[in-house]
């Protein structure tokens, strides 16, 4: 059967008739009551499509951006990459650091080396005791590695010397012990040696010199830097020592981790942040995984509308599809028409929640603060979240992940309803009528 014809000049463009067939069902609604209100499902579909779309966009957006902000406070304190040896024992990874951190800048990614002590121990104030993780660090080489020199908020990091046993508190951890710079800490090391008297821990006092804030709870309250040579004195049988690295790109880290493990010496091993963290991470990838399946159902019951609004138009239109039988019209075909109906309402749908989900998710920094402000609430409070403002990551693989969903749950909608319309028997629908 034909479709209808465009003509210009001598050209003719013939389009399927199924698809115009498809499309002129999909906007009908000034005639009759009820094509009026298959209409209004059919457009209710839409929107639930297109809602459903750009939720999914903007929330995984925000998790994106959430995830983003806690990883770069996470690595503005710890390494992209750390060489420690798999034996335990540390001194020859500290005493040949900088041989390590030249062998390690052969690969073009490696930018910089400082040597690092770490341990867990006990500080003591007054009645107070606090578990914490102790980063032995050298002053001068540690600012090429991390930012911890810049998030000092009292003291100086310069004020670690060699011998002088003086300490860098995260600032959560000096408020919740009650200290200020220049004040003693007692610190307890968790190896000790036995007397007569029983056994009797390592301890040394020191001093605070300085606070810094990275901005994650974690650190802030748990970490304390210390000399490396002070560490490796109070830590000489339970800290481990070796070389913390950081490279240009920290999306690289564990390809670079393993070229290095290729390079190092047999006693020595490389691993990279998200090795270190990879429990968190995991958590975190649990977490959008769970979100995008819980916000597709969103999609999933406007495709279940989809499919009613189809099944009500195939019922209100069997004289039609009996007149196109009648005429030739072969099952497929009407088959197509109906499929062509349910996946423009899929195809529209989909693309303006593309739309308006991307348009928020690029542009939340400006459009949360404009609702706070006309809303006189905050989201965030400042005395609560250290982040004050809702980041945002829009990743062009989560928006096309998105879309392909909601066009395939489109498309399985009509599969019912198409099917059930190319079964009908032209015979037994123009008796009735």
């Amino acid at each position: 059967m034909a479709g209808p014809a465009i003509c210009h000049n001598t050209r003719v463009l013939k389009i399927p008739y199924e698809l115009w067939i498809g499309w002129r069902y999909t906007r009908a609604g000034r005639g009759r009551r009820r094509d009026r209100f298959i209409s209004f499902i059919a457009a209710s579909s839409m929107a639930g499509i297109g809602l459903g779309v750009a939720a999914l966009i903007i929330v995984l957006s925000v998790m994106n951006g959430f995830q983003k902000e806690v990883r770069d406070r996470m690595l503005s304190v710890l390494p992209h990459i750390e060489i420690f040896p798999v034996s335990g024992e540390r001194g020859a990874a500290l005493a040949n650091w900088q041989e390590l951190t030249a062998l390690a800048k052969k690969n073009d990614e490696v930018l910089a080396g400082a040597p690092y002590v770490a341990a867990q121990a006990m500080i003591a104030r007054d009645q107070m005791l606090r578990g914490v993780q102790v980063r032995g660090i050298d002053p001068h080489s540690e600012r090429e590695v991390s930012d911890a020199a810049r998030q000092m908020v009292a003291g100086s990091l310069d004020a670690l010397q060699s011998g002088a046993y003086g300490a860098v508190l995260g600032r959560a951890l000096a408020q919740s012990l009650g200290v200020g710079l220049g004040d003693p800490i007692l610190m307890l090391a968790p190896q000790g040696s036995v007397t007569p008297a029983g056994f009797t821990p390592r301890m040394r006092q020191f001093t605070v010199v300085g606070m810094f804030e990275a901005g994650h709870y974690e650190y802030d309250s748990s970490l304390v830097f210390l000399n490396v040579d002070d560490a490796a004195r109070l830590f000489r049988d339970s800290g481990i020592g070796g070389v913390r690295l950081r490279i240009a790109d920290m999306q690289k880290a564990p390809q670079v981790a393993r070229e290095l493990g290729k390079t190092l010496p047999p006693n020595l091993a490389a691993a990279d942040w998200s090795r270190n963290n990879r429990t968190w991470f995991a958590a975190v990838q649990t977490e959008k995984r769970m979100m995008f399946l819980i916000l597709t159902l969103i999609i999933a019951v406007a495709a279940f509308n989809l499919l009613s609004s189809l099944v009500m138009a195939v019922n209100d239109k069997q004289a039609d599809i009996a007149i196109l039988r009648t005429l030739g019209t072969t099952p497929g075909e009407i088959a197509r028409i109906f499929v062509v109906q349910g996946a423009l309402i899929g195809v529209i749908g989909t693309l303006l929640g593309v739309a308006g989900g991307a348009l928020v998710a690029y542009n939340i920094d400006f459009i949360v603060p404009a609702i706070e402000r006309a809303l006189d609430i905050e989201f965030l409070p400042r005395d609560i979240y250290l982040i004050t403002e809702l980041p945002s990551d829009p990743r062009l693989s989560d928006i096309l992940s998105i879309g392909v969903t909601s066009l395939v749950l489109s498309f399985l909608a009509t599969l019912y309803p198409s099917w059930r319309a190319s079964r009908l028997q032209p015979a037994e629908v123009l008796r009735h009528d």
